[in-house]
């Protein structure tokens, strides 16, 4: 590294002094010199040649002193690495210099030993900042162009390198939710690419802005269903809060982007969202040659699975109790104890609700009625006819009224 060095004196015979007692270093090409003689001039030299790595100034100067010089270099973007010179004893001048951003000083009349211990020092400290500022810039162009395909957390982490970064495959808990969009498959076998491209790239882009905007992470994407994951790669001690919310704000853009499209003549269908909390094997199952952050195991099925079960429950979120529990204020009904496919032992299903519909008069109702048919009363019958009656679009009162009436008992079922 050749160092530029720029030196601001006024003192006529300074620039014929430092060349010759440079020469050696000039010769190795270790340093170059720039001269001035006052701090305007040092500013235009500077702007004719931004690659001047430091710069060595007097204080009593014409035009623009030293200590005006140096507040106007650290202005600047590229801040200069500035060395002061001041006649010895000048404490106050030393101490403004060093206030307003000096890296060091020196007394008049100059030790040249001392000045060539003190520019070594500052170029030292130079190559440190260059460094510092490569692994920065190369930090940042990682961390964008990883963004573009990673939510920030994966990003964030790719981009930092090195071991240990939480990609290797570990178990731990996660909350997790599966979305997918009912007849889907037949809806893209019936449009035109283009249409189908433009629909799927929205859909998915949006509902990926979501997900990030409450810190999840997107472990995996096909076709129209996506896989998230809260408490992973980072720890989020609020991860089933997090999910709940984020299942709330997936199913409202969800419906609003249903209609939007369906009022231009596409049936898009509803988004099913499961969602689950539990032990998972997490981290890259890629192998060497391919990135895939994911997750596995049975918590992933049974979120999966818990979307899949709103198609026959007629709801457009189900939660399991898990996550009812760890979720702070939750609000939601309880479905039943389903079993799912692949699993033996009944889990305790939730609709999660908004505040608002959870304080409704049908929410009581329907919470009475369901109190009714897990204590085994005759009177479930009725009482869920009687929500139906009242309000027919409630799919999942009109369920439990179709198990009843074809002789169901209880609130446990088998779902397929």
């Amino acid at each position: 590294m050749t160092a530029t060095i720029l030196f601001v004196d006024d003192e006529p015979d300074l620039e014929a002094l430092v060349l010759q007692k440079f020469r050696r270093q000039i010769r190795e090409g270790t340093v170059s010199f720039v001269f001035a003689r006052d701090g305007l001039e040092a500013l235009q030299k500077i702007e004719a040649q931004p690659d001047v790595d430091m710069v060595v100034s007097d204080i009593n100067m014409p035009r623009m002193d030293g200590l005006s010089l140096l507040a106007k270099l650290q202005e600047a973007d590229d801040k200069k690495s500035t060395i002061i010179v001041s006649a010895y004893g000048d404490m106050s001048n030393i101490r403004t210099a060093m206030n307003r951003g000096a890296f060091d000083f020196l007394t008049k009349p100059i030790d040249f030993s001392d000045l060539e211990a003190t520019i070594d020092k500052t170029i030292r400290h130079i190559e440190i900042l260059r460094e510092a500022r490569r692994r920065q810039a190369e930090a940042e162009r990682a961390h964008a162009s990883l963004s573009r395909y990673f939510s920030p957390q994966l990003a964030s982490r790719l981009a930092s390198g090195g071991d240990g970064n939480g990609m290797e495959v570990h178990r731990r808990d996660v909350a997790t939710i599966f979305t997918d969009v009912t007849s889907f498959t037949s809806l893209a076998e019936n449009l035109a690419p283009e249409v189908l491209g433009k629909l799927l790239n929205e859909y998915t882009g949006g509902m990926t802005e979501i997900v990030f905007s409450h810190e999840g992470t997107v472990g995996k994407i096909i076709g129209d269903g996506i896989h998230i994951l809260f408490n992973a790669p980072g720890d989020q001690p609020d991860h089933a809060t997090r999910a709940v919310a984020c299942a709330h704000a997936l199913d409202g853009f969800a419906e609003e982007f249903k209609q939007r499209w369906r009022a231009a003549g596409v049936n898009f269908g509803a988004t099913r969202i499961g969602v689950h909390t539990g032990p998972a094997l997490v981290g890259n199952f890629g192998g060497a040659k391919f990135f895939d952050y994911t997750a596995h195991g049975d918590t992933i099925n049974t979120a999966s699975r818990l979307q899949t079960a709103n198609k026959i429950l007629g709801t457009r979120i189900c939660v399991s109790e898990s996550v009812a529990k760890a979720a702070e204020n939750f609000r939601g009904r309880p479905v039943g104890d389903i079993v799912l496919r692949g699993r033996s032992e009944p889990l305790r299903a939730y609709e999660p609700l908004s505040e608002d519909a959870f304080s409704s008069p049908a929410i009581a109702q329907y919470s009475a009625a369901f109190a009714k048919l897990e204590a085994g009363d005759a009177g479930a019958m009725p009482a869920f006819a009687a929500l139906v009656g009242e309000h027919a679009d409630d799919p999942l009162a009109g369920f439990h009224l179709k198990r009843l009436l074809n002789g169901a008992k209880g609130v446990r079922m088998q779902l397929e």
